[in-house]
């Protein structure tokens, strides 16, 4: 059974809603403009994105002195993405995306196999394929290096990447034997890559090859299926494996729709998945329309990025000088969630975890930074409580009358209207 659709014309609250969930935060014009729409049709026309990027972004990572530097350019320069760029609900699956198929920048810091690799979670973001986003992933580079596959040869497995694709990546835990994992592994023997190794090849382009005098080429048997099988055989099929779309589509869930999501709407998503063969805009489109993504509120704890984009686009996306820019994509790490570095391999757990006295206190001084310091971003027009708290109805809202709109900018911030979207 699919989800319910949401059958009613969006209400100024629930444009709000969607907003916040699929584009960080919006203006109180954006969000009164949604009012009276269908939601299925808007969820369609927000996820009809292209490759198109915020102009003039400042940071350029294959300018950089060091693989240090480079990778602090890459992290501003998405967050200038992420704050500025015309389709945010892509930037949303793209940070989605890349605490799913899992590299870290303590380990991978080649420009070029990073930029490639945040491309590759764009172009998919709301990919028609998962078998296909899969197998494009795990021919990066980036994944190639971070999972240890470059170093996967006859003889010599190299089981990394071949427990995470069945682990972390497609069917989850309980679905998968050992004996799946080191047949995986054989299978995916030979995938390495040339160029861009090494401190001093920082900036070097590598590229995926197939090296056949490296792959085992014996019969293998692979989640039920026995054959000469090869490292797409086995992508396709884990990809395909009717756990995968139950675990993937508690992922989105847990994105879009809350911490802890009901099961049973999870299925009813798993069930789009397997029947469209794992079309993620499909599921996305049903999803963002659906009764049970209306009726779930204040159920999301906004991570660190979020926090910081959700402000700035509910300010009106005010220009930020680079050093500021990259002072907040510092501050995000400060606050636990350093762009293409999750603490392990299983990504940031999110929710609950997001918070704790000392997180707390830093979005606090973020908040003050982004409404009451010095260099605050010049803004047009003071935000609404409709922008920052997604309704004219809360209860803060009474608690305000009386201030500047600087100091209501800044409780506002701190609310747990805004902490949660």
């Amino acid at each position: 059974m699919t989800l319910a659709p949401h059958s009613r014309p969006l209400t100024l609250d629930d444009a709000a809603h969607l907003l916040r969930r699929t584009a960080f935060g919006a203006t109180d014009a954006q969000i009164r403009a949604l009012v009276g729409s269908e939601a299925r049709t808007v969820a369609r026309d927000l996820l009809n994105f292209d490759g198109a990027t915020a102009p003039g972004n400042p940071f350029d990572p294959m300018q950089a002195a060091t693989p240090g530097a480079g990778l602090q350019l890459i992290r501003a320069g998405w967050l200038f993405e992420l704050m500025y760029g015309p389709h945010p609900l892509r930037e949303r699956l793209t940070l989605l995306w890349s605490n799913h198929f899992v590299i870290g920048t303590d380990k991978v810091r080649n420009m070029p196999s990073i930029t490639e690799y945040l491309a590759l979670l764009r172009r998919h973001a709301a990919t028609p394929s998962f078998a296909a986003f899969a197998l494009d992933v795990a021919r990066t580079p980036a994944m190639l290096r971070y999972l240890d596959n470059d170093q996967n040869r006859n003889g010599k497995p190299n089981e990394n990447f071949s427990r995470e694709l069945l682990e972390l990546f497609t069917t989850g835990i309980g679905h998968y034997t050992e004996e799946d994992v080191k047949e995986g592994a054989r299978a995916l023997s030979g995938w390495t890559f040339t160029g861009g190794r090494g401190n001093q090849k920082y900036l070097e382009v590598p590229k995926f090859v197939f090296n056949p005098k490296q792959h085992d080429t014996g019969r293998k048997t692979y989640l039920g299926k026995t054959g000469n099988l090869t490292g797409e055989d086995v992508i396709a099929l884990a990809a395909g494996h009717p756990a995968t779309a139950l675990f993937v589509a508690r992922k989105l869930h847990r994105a879009f729709v809350s911490d802890v999501p009901s099961d049973a709407a999870v299925k009813g998503s798993a069930e789009t998945f397997a029947r469209t063969g794992g079309n993620i805009r499909a599921v996305l489109e049903e999803l963002l329309s659906s009764e049970a993504f209306y009726a779930s509120r204040a159920a999301v704890i906004r991570g660190p990025v979020e926090f910081i984009a959700a402000a700035v686009r509910s300010f009106g996306s005010p220009r930020m000088e680079p050093k500021q820019l990259l002072n907040l994509a510092q501050t995000a790490g400060k606050m636990g969630q350093i762009l293409l570095q999750p603490d392990t391999v299983k990504g940031w757990d999110g929710g609950r975890e997001w918070i704790n006295d000392t997180t707390l206190l830093q979005r606090m001084q973020l908040a003050a930074a982004l409404s009451l310091g010095g260099n605050a971003p010049k803004l047009e027009k003071p935000p609404t409580p409709l922008a920052l708290l997604g309704t004219e109805r809360a209860a803060t809202v009474t608690a305000l009358r009386g201030l500047s709109a600087k100091q209501q900018t800044y409780l506002m911030l701190i609310s747990p209207e805004f902490q949660l979207a």
